[in-house]
C-alpha cells in the first residue's frame, strides 16, 4: 500500500512536469511565431516583398499547427499585403479572404479592421466595385468604433469621404468629410493631409465654389509636391485637372493632366516587372522554326534514302528468285526482316520528329505568351487608361453626362482591368519574381480548396533560382499535371515533392484518385500526358506513370537542372 502511494505520487509529479514542459513549449513556439510575424511585416514596409513572403508562409505554416486563429489571420493578411503591393489584386483578395475567416474566430476588432479596409481599398480603387468596397470599409468602421481606436476610425472615415466622392454621391460623403475636417488635427499625417485638402476641393468643385475648391486643390498639389506621397499627388492633378476642365481654364487644366500622366506613369514604372526582349524572342522563335525545317529535310530525306534501297533490294530478290527456287526463299526471309527493321526506324525517327515538333511548338507558344503578357500588360492596358481619362475630360469639358458616356466609361475601364488580369494568367508575375518553387508553393495554396488539398513539399529552397526558360517549362508542365488531378481523378487529397539531386530535379506527382489502366493510356490531343512526356524526353528526363483503378495515379519525373548564368 505505502508503494502504490508513492508509485501514483512519483506519476502525478511526472505528468506536472510533462504538462509544464509542453506549455513552455508552445509559449516558445508561440513567441517564435508572432516574431516571425513581425518582422514579415517590417520587411514588407521596406518593400523586400520576396523576403516577407517567405516569413509570411513560414508563419502560417507554424500558427496552422498551434491552431491558433489570430497568428493565421496575421500570416494571412501579411501575404495578403505583400500581393497587395505587388499589383496582384486577385491573389490579395484570396489571402484577405482568407485571412477574415480566422480573423472573425478571434476578438482582435484591430486586425477585423484592418483586413476590411484592405478589402475596400482594393475593391473601391483597383478593382471599381464601390458597393462592395464601400461594405467592408463600413464593416471596417464598426470594428474600430469596437475598439474605440480613434485614429481608425479618422482613416477610414477618410476612405469611405474618398469612395463616395468618387462616385459623386456627396451627400452620402458629406457626413464623413464633416468628421475629418473636424478631427484632422489630432489624426493628419503628410498622406491623409494631401487628400483631405484635394476631398475639400472635390466637395467645393460640386458646390460650384470656385474660389473654395481652388484653394483647396492647389494647397493638395503644394503639400504633395513638397512631401513624398505620389500617388495622393497624382489623385490631386486629376482632380484639380477636371476641375479647371469645368470653369473652361482648358490650358491650366490640360497641364495639370499631363503631370497627372507623366506621375502615374513614373509610379507604374516603379512597379513594373522586367521587360522582355523582345527582339530576342523574335530571334528565338525563328531558330525554333529554322529547327523544325531541318528535322522535316532530314526526315524527307532518310525516308527517300531507305525507300529507294527497298526497291534495290526487290530488284535483287526478283534476280535471285529466277535463279534458285531455295536462294528464293532464303532472300524472302531476308527481305521480311529487313523490311521491319526499316519500319522500326522509321518509327523511331518520327517519334523523335514529333517530340522535336511538340517541344519547339511548345517554347513558341511560352515565347508568345511573354510577348502577349507584356503588350496587354504595356501597350493595351494603358491606351484604355488613356481612352477613359480622354472621355471624363470630354464629358467634362462639354458638361455631359449622358448615360451612353457613362457605360462607355464603365465598359472602358473594365476593359482594363480584365487585360491586366489576362497579361497575369498568361505570364505568372510571381514565377518571374521569385522563381520556380514559390510559384508551385503558391499553385498548391491557391488549387487547394474544400473538395481538394494540394500538398507541397519540397527539399529545395524557395529562393533557389534555376534558368529563366526551365523554370517556365517545368512550371506549366506541373500546373498541368495538377489540372489533370483537379478534372480527371475525384481525388479529395494530392501531393507534390520535389528535390534535388546530383543536378537533376526529382518531381512527384500523386493523388488518391480513381486511377486507370496503362495499357489503355492513349495519345491525346493537346498538352496531355503524352506530350508531357515527349517534352520530358527532349530534355533529356525520365517520365513514369503508376496507376490502377481505385488505387490513385503517381507520376515521377527526373529532369537534368539548368542552372541560371
Amino acid at each position: 500500500m505505502y508503494y502504490q502511494r508513492i508509485y501514483y505520487l512519483l506519476l502525478a509529479l511526472f505528468i506536472s512536469v510533462t504538462n509544464l514542459v509542453y506549455a513552455q513549449t508552445e509559449n516558445s513556439l508561440h513567441t517564435k511565431t508572432t516574431a516571425l510575424t513581425q518582422e514579415a511585416t517590417r520587411l514588407m514596409r521596406a518593400e523586400n516583398y520576396e523576403k516577407s513572403l517567405i516569413l509570411s508562409r513560414h508563419a502560417l505554416s507554424k500558427a496552422i499547427s498551434l491552431k491558433d486563429n489570430n497568428l493565421i489571420a496575421l500570416s494571412y493578411n501579411t501575404i495578403a499585403a505583400n500581393f497587395d503591393q505587388l499589383a496582384e489584386y486577385e491573389k490579395a483578395l484570396f489571402y484577405y479572404k482568407k485571412g477574415l475567416v480566422y480573423a472573425n474566430k478571434t476578438n482582435n476588432n484591430h486586425l477585423k479592421n484592418w483586413i476590411h479596409n484592405n478589402l475596400g481599398n482594393i475593391y473601391c480603387f483597383d478593382k471599381k466595385e464601390y458597393s462592395k468596397g464601400i461594405y467592408h470599409y463600413k464593416e471596417s468602421l464598426e470594428y474600430s468604433i469596437k475598439s474605440a481606436d480613434s485614429s481608425e476610425i479618422f482613416l477610414t472615415k477618410l476612405n469611405i469621404t474618398w469612395a463616395y466622392f468618387d462616385i459623386n454621391k456627396f451627400s452620402l460623403g458629406l457626413p464623413y468629410l464633416n468628421y475629418i475636417n473636424k478631427y484632422h488635427k489630432k489624426h493628419s499625417d503628410e498622406t491623409t493631409i494631401v487628400a483631405l485638402k484635394m476631398l475639400n476641393g472635390m466637395y467645393y468643385s460640386h458646390l460650384n465654389k470656385t474660389e473654395k475648391a481652388t484653394f483647396y486643390f492647389e494647397h493638395a498639389i503644394k503639400l504633395g509636391e513638397e512631401g513624398n506621397e505620389k500617388s495622393d499627388l497624382s489623385f490631386a492633378y486629376q482632380e484639380y485637372s477636371k476641375f479647371l476642365f469645368k470653369t473652361n481654364h482648358f490650358k491650366e487644366a490640360y497641364e495639370y493632366l499631363k503631370a497627372y500622366n507623366e506621375l502615374t506613369a513614373k509610379i507604374n514604372n516603379e512597379d513594373k516587372l522586367k521587360k522582355l526582349n523582345v527582339a530576342g524572342i523574335n530571334l528565338e522563335i525563328d531558330e525554333y522554326k529554322r529547327e523544325i525545317d531541318n528535322i522535316k529535310t532530314e526526315y524527307k530525306t532518310q525516308h527517300q534514302i531507305l525507300l529507294e534501297k527497298q526497291s534495290k533490294n526487290k530488284l535483287y530478290s526478283i534476280t535471285i528468285i529466277s535463279i534458285l527456287l531455295l536462294i528464293i526463299v532464303f532472300f524472302y526471309l531476308y527481305f521480311q526482316n529487313n523490311k521491319l527493321k526499316q519500319k522500326n526506324k522509321l518509327k523511331n525517327i518520327e517519334s523523335k520528329i514529333q517530340e522535336n515538333i511538340i517541344t519547339a511548338s511548345i517554347n513558341g507558344q511560352e515565347i508568345e505568351r511573354k510577348k502577349i503578357a507584356a503588350f496587354l500588360h504595356d501597350n493595351i492596358s494603358a491606351l484604355l487608361s488613356s481612352a477613359a481619362l480622354h472621355l471624363s475630360v470630354f464629358s467634362t469639358k462639354n458638361k455631359n453626362n449622358s448615360e451612353e458616356i457613362t457605360k462607355t466609361k464603365a465598359i472602358l475601364i473594365q476593359a482594363h482591368y480584365k487585360i491586366r488580369d489576362l497579361s497575369h494568367q498568361l505570364l505568372p508575375s510571381l514565377l518571374a519574381r521569385f522563381g520556380l518553387f514559390f510559384a508551385l508553393n503558391d499553385l498548391c495554396e491557391m488549387n487547394s480548396n474544400s473538395t481538394i488539398h494540394f500538398e507541397y513539399s519540397s527539399s529545395v529552397s524557395n529562393e533557389t533560382r534555376y534558368n529563366e526558360d526551365y523554370e517556365m517549362r517545368m512550371y506549366f508542365i506541373i500546373s498541368e499535371l495538377l489540372n489533370n488531378i483537379i478534372k480527371h481523378s475525384e481525388a479529395n487529397k494530392a501531393k507534390l515533392s520535389l528535390k534535388e539531386v546530383n543536378s537533376q530535379l526529382r518531381i512527384v506527382v500523386s493523388d488518391n484518385g480513381k486511377g486507370f489502366e496503362i495499357n489503355q493510356f492513349q495519345t491525346i490531343e493537346g498538352f496531355g500526358l503524352n506530350q508531357i512526356k515527349a517534352r520530358i524526353n527532349t530534355m533529356n528526363g525520365k517520365f513514369k506513370i503508376i496507376s490502377k483503378p481505385k488505387e490513385g495515379t503517381r507520376i515521377e519525373i527526373i529532369v537534368p537542372i539548368e542552372y541560371a548564368v
